[in-house]
């Protein structure tokens, strides 16, 4: 399982470039790939991405401790995902099914949005897109005092 963490801002490109593809509107078989957020992060951008034009959130994680949400994308996201603050894990398939009711596939955590009431997997591009406005509505809310 490979995983690519951020912990430095790099060039906006990488994954700024994603579109759309037959990935993000089928479902993923064996090849999905999970982007982990804090939890208060993750929410704003599960809303954000809600307000937006269409459906661009699919399924998305929460451990039972509510530090983090999982954000099912398409495969090969973790190759280019540089997003500072989360990290993209490329599953492989392995322990992720995205059944119409399925259990959740990690030990601990639950469905915040399940498979068959989200899209199939959140565009990279509108997940980076949202979790930069995300971070931003935090920091302005945390320096209002």
């Amino acid at each position: 399982m490979k995983t690519s963490q951020s912990i430095a801002p790099r060039t906006p490109s990488t994954t700024a470039g994603h579109a759309p593809t037959a990935q993000c509107s089928e479902p993923p078989g064996e090849g999905c790939d999970l982007v982990t957020v804090p939890a208060r992060q993750g929410l704003e951008a599960v809303d954000i991405l809600r307000r937006g034009a269409g459906d661009a959130v699919g399924p998305v994680l929460h451990d039972d401790g509510g530090d983090t949400l999982g954000f099912v994308v398409p495969s090969g996201t973790a190759a280019a995902w540089d997003v500072p603050g989360s990290t993209c894990t490329e599953t492989d398939g392995r322990g992720m099914s995205l059944d119409l009711n399925p259990e959740p596939p990690v030990e601990g955590s639950d469905w915040l949005l399940p498979p068959g009431e989200a899209d199939l997997a959140t565009d990279p591009a509108a997940l980076r897109a949202a979790l930069g406005e995300a971070a931003r509505l935090i920091e302005a809310a945390d320096n209002c005092q």
